[in-house]
């Protein structure tokens, strides 16, 4: 029988979000009724889905939210908001969802969080591990997944490291971008989540979700100035810390500047996952590759609706105009 045949219905707070926004199809087309959360009905949501309106800052609107629900995705963070302390902001959002959960008789949450590094964790990823940890004690069973860089089109952590490599005339190599991590594919981390619903496990446990290859920050930006077909100098930059770096990105990347901050913030050390036996429980295919990833990603910019797309074609006409070209790598096809 397909997992979404008995028409159970899911929940995906954040639904309108990057990755939310890619998990409503795929559940869909494995037979679920899905439910979104947003904070504002409008028009131009998704018809295909029950939208309602919940706010987890407001916990008095979830309980309708989730009310019949099988199965909750929690996919929402509070970094690059309104909260001044968004560590305090996603514990109480965790523990009243986790509440509310359980009250409705959900049978399981999934959790899309990050990876514990191998040093210090940074604020932002000490919240996301504490919010699983929440998670995973409630009444509620849980799966927490710990994805580090996902790499999509609205990911701020692709949108660094693209814009650091198409926006600058030289690479600049300070020392943290030495730190490794393992980049995802979204496509592959939006399978992870679809077959979390109906995980053969009966209590709460976490997993990391790699991608198939760990690769420093500075292997990433070279990787994608290569697809370009551009040649860079190098520039080693040993004293440019990473927090001076999040201020220097204010400058160089469009991506959401209190989120790329704490973003950088967590390059101190690696990243690593501590195994990847997630994919082989699901059965899961070969992952994408990162080459693979970044070209879909790079030839598809000028496909996007509105300015974005424009400024896109316009930004990478002038550098492909504009820097030295390697003869020995392709350029991105359209």
């Amino acid at each position: 029988m397909h997992a979404g045949e008995n028409l159970r219905t899911v929940l995906i707070t954040g639904a309108t979000g990057f990755v939310g926004s890619a998990l409503r199809p795929a559940l869909i087309g494995r037979g679920y009724r899905v439910r979104g959360t947003t904070r504002r009905l409008r028009d131009g949501l998704d018809e295909r889905v029950e939208w309602v309106e919940a706010d987890l800052d407001r916990p008095e609107t979830l309980d309708d939210a989730l009310r019949g629900v099988h199965c909750a995705f929690y996919l929402v963070h509070s970094m690059g908001g309104d909260h001044v302390d968004f560590a305090a902001a996603e514990r109480r959002c965790a523990q009243d969802f986790a509440a509310c959960a359980s009250r409705a008789g959900v049978q399981r949450i999934v959790y899309l969080g990050g990876p514990a590094p191998r040093g210090r964790a940074s604020p932002h990823l000490a919240s996301r591990l504490q919010v699983g940890s929440i998670l995973r004690a409630s009444a509620v069973p849980t799966i927490e997944l710990r994805a580090s860089m996902i790499m999509g089109h609205d990911s701020a952590s692709w949108q660094i490291v693209r814009d650091l490599s198409l926006r600058l005339p030289a690479m600049i190599l300070p020392k943290w971008l030495d730190s490794r991590t393992c980049p995802v594919a979204l496509d592959d981390v939006v399978v992870a989540l679809a077959d979390a619903v109906e995980l053969d496990v009966t209590s709460s446990a976490w997993f990391d979700i790699p991608g198939p290859e760990a690769l420093s920050a500075r292997e990433v930006i070279e990787r994608i100035v290569a697809l370009c077909g551009r040649s860079l100098p190098a520039i080693r930059v040993p004293i440019l810390t990473p927090r001076l770096s999040a201020l220097w990105l204010k400058l160089v990347s469009r991506a959401n500047f209190s989120l790329a901050r704490e973003l950088v913030l967590g390059l101190e050390d690696d990243i690593l996952p501590r195994d990847d036996r997630y994919w082989g429980l699901t059965n899961h295919g070969p992952r994408i590759s990162f080459d693979e990833t970044a070209r879909r990603l790079l030839a598809s910019e000028g496909r996007q609706p509105g300015w974005s797309g424009l400024l896109a074609r316009v930004e990478e006409s002038l550098v492909q105009r504009l820097s030295p070209k390697k003869s020995d790598v392709r350029r991105v096809a359209r």
